[in-house]
């Protein structure tokens, strides 16, 4: 029998009451998830079990707080598993992906699972069932602004003090609207690196848009996100906020995968002073990370350690990895009689490549050339003896046999350093106001550094290389009040002397053809704008923004052409500038332009008409032949046997001639 309840007329069991309360009962599988089940693990008695005890607490509780252990035991030996209770599962999910695989001496490298996955793995069924079929999502063509037929490049611009963003075609007359929003980002925006997307900035988190009608991609929820850097290989995006770290379950910067807009992994960070934290290798295979006396290097798309740990260098300062390979440089400051030290370490094998060891050193900047082809290394150092500070430039070269190095050495203390980006040239501004000087070194093939020029007296604070090279501005931003000088690095000539009043910033776009200059809104409160300038400095635009912020050129993604292809365009030069020639005549005032239209659109029209009436006057022809007694008349010869020749006389003129005056 059941015993039942009467209450308000209706019957109820025992178990509907209590429904809400035996759902919440235990179930056995309850809090397992935060176990961890670790095997070959040294097996000993009990004088070596404490030790034992203290090597394995050290090496887990990296991954956050272990509430249980247990040691099984059999005849007086631990059994070679362990099991280890984490406060939370997220922290027992750390542990299996970076302690699985780690090496504690020859005989012993642990395996690490989840003690869920036992469960799992027992329970799998024998049938094959069909994963769910996802809907495709089709988002157009990502890459739609290359095959613009102009070839224009597109830039975003945010104005009105953050309020409206938009994004333009650069055009030499005026800029092309292609996407206008208002407050489609917080606070400002970041393309990635090959142009794909454009991100936006939420205090939930990230967007990512694109396509043709800049579409939303994916989105990251990240609360309170401030910073945010790509990958090279734009699969993965990297976020920070400092609102959401815990002890337990590290979220101040985390790692999404950008196709699927899964979390990859989670990681604590005390400050964000030297962003980016995590640097990418060149093609986003490897990303590191400094932290004192530590350099650890995490490989995708695990995320784990490589090699499962870090590398352990005593001082690191500063490291940075080559833009064309998988190698890191790094540098390490003076300890007692152990000189500086600037190392080159293969990855990720971790061989060293090269090693370079200083003297008296104050600082070093490490400073890649775009290709990898050479590394500078800015070292400052305060010879004995003397007094202030002398700078080496110790040029690595790359390419060559055990790295040499060749050292150009300065007195006067140094504003900027550049690299040319695709050549051998660098550029160096050096001196004291008003006597600032700007250099320009050539790395020659037999090692020799040149010197080819020399300009002295310049208003200059930053050196902006056209992306091409070649080319550069030489600009003195903000306190230098907007100097602007255009160089032709090939013969040092200088092209024109400009100035955009309180500039603080200089952007090229991605062909070297263009240069903006701005006054941002965030750093000046009055004249916001951005100017447009050929790289030869020749000033084509001026655009006023009401209270403009930021403008940002769309990266390009590299060429699809071969280097001989690339080479057979050059060669062929003349006969495609002779079609830009013509399309640059066609718009150089804006009523030629719209006269050409109107014209080509009735002359369109024109063309639309007369095949219309062909194809009625073909139509037609059954009904001529039957008014004309089946004679066709459209064509000139036809019938030619029916035709009667008749010559006809006419009179045109008559002049009379009087003899006597001849």
């Amino acid at each position: 029998n059941i015993n039942k309840v009467k209450l308000t007329g209706n019957s109820f069991s025992y178990l509907k009451l209590l429904g809400d309360i035996l759902r919440e009962k235990p179930q056995e599988a309850d809090g397992i998830d935060s176990v961890v089940v670790v095997d070959n693990v040294p097996q000993v008695g009990p004088e070596r079990l404490e030790k034992l005890k203290n090597v394995i607490h050290k090496i887990f509780s990296k991954f956050g707080k272990i509430t249980t252990e247990f040691y099984p035991e059999a005849d007086g030996m631990t059994k070679g598993y362990i099991f280890l209770e984490y406060a939370a599962p997220t922290q027992a999910l750390e542990a299996v992906k970076n302690a699985d695989g780690y090496k504690l001496d020859k005989q012993h490298t642990f395996r690490v699972n989840l003690f869920t996955d036992f469960d799992k793995y027992m329970n799998i069924s024998d049938e094959w069932e069909t994963p769910e079929k996802q809907p495709f999502k089709d988002f157009g063509n990502m890459r739609h602004w290359i095959e613009d037929p102009d070839c224009r490049d597109q830039y975003s611009v945010i104005y009105e003090a953050g309020e409206r963003t938009a994004i333009f075609s650069n055009d030499a007359k005026e800029p092309i609207t292609v996407e206008e929003r208002a407050r489609w980002t917080e606070t400002y925006v970041r393309w990635s690196p090959k142009g794909t997307y454009l991100a936006t900035f939420h205090q939930r988190g990230i967007a990512l848009w694109g396509g043709e009608k800049f579409k939303q991609i994916q989105r990251f929820s990240h609360q309170g996100v401030s910073l945010i850097d790509f990958s090279p290989c734009e699969r993965y995006v990297v976020t920070f906020s400092p609102l959401m770290d815990t002890k337990e379950d590290p979220q101040a910067i985390i790692i999404w995968d950008i196709l699927t807009g899964q979390k990859k992994r989670g990681f604590h960070c005390e400050s964000s002073a030297h962003w980016p934290i995590f640097k990418w290798s060149h093609d986003g295979k490897f990303f590191a990370r400094m932290t004192p006396d530590t350099l650890s290097i995490y490989e995708t798309p695990s995320m784990g350690l490589l090699d499962k740990k870090s590398l352990k260098i005593t001082g690191i300062k500063d490291f940075s990895w080559s833009p064309g390979d998988n190698i890191i440089a790094f540098w390490v400051p003076e300890d007692k009689d152990i000189p500086a030290r600037v190392t080159l370490m293969q990855m990720p094998s971790r061989q060293e490549i090269r090693v370079r060891n200083l003297f008296n050193v104050v600082d070093c900047k490490l400073h890649w050339q775009r290709n990898g082809d050479y590394l500078c290394v800015k070292v400052d150092r305060t010879p004995k003896g003397t007094q202030g500070v002398v700078t080496n430039f110790e040029i690595f070269r790359m390419r060559e046999k055990q790295v040499p190095v060749d050292v150009v050495e300065m007195k006067e203390s140094i504003i900027a350093f550049a690299w040319e980006p695709n050549g051998s040239k660098f550029a160096v501004l050096h001196g004291e106001s008003p006597r600032i000087n700007a250099s320009f070194y050539h790395v020659k093939n037999n090692g020799k550094i040149e010197l080819i020029k020399m300009f002295d007296k310049q208003q200059a604070n930053s050196i902006f290389w056209s992306p091409q090279g070649q080319f550069m501005v030489l600009a003195g931003l903000r306190s230098m009040n907007g100097a602007l000088a255009f160089v032709d690095t090939s013969d040092c000539t200088m092209m024109n002397i400009a100035e955009h009043y309180m500039a603080s910033d200089v952007e090229w776009d991605p062909t070297g053809r263009y240069v903006v200059t701005s006054v941002s809104w965030w750093s000046h409160k009055v004249d916001n704008a951005y100017w447009l300038w050929t790289f030869q400095g020749r000033l084509l635009q001026k655009n006023n923004k009401d209270r403009f912020c930021q403008l940002l050129w769309r990266p390009r993604p590299p060429t699809l052409l071969s280097a001989d292809q690339i080479k057979m365009i050059k060669k062929d030069l003349k006969k495609y500038s002779k079609i830009f020639e013509q399309k640059d005549r066609l718009s150089q005032s804006k009523a030629s332009k719209e006269l050409v239209d109107k014209r080509r659109a009735m002359m369109e029209e024109y063309r639309r008409y007369r095949e219309t009436a062909l194809q009625i006057y073909q139509e037609q022809k059954s009904i001529r032949l039957e008014l004309r007694g089946g004679v066709d008349t459209d064509e000139l010869d036809s019938n030619v046997d029916d035709w009667e020749e008749e010559t006809i006389e006419f009179f045109i003129n008559e002049e009379i001639i009087p003899l006597g005056d001849l």
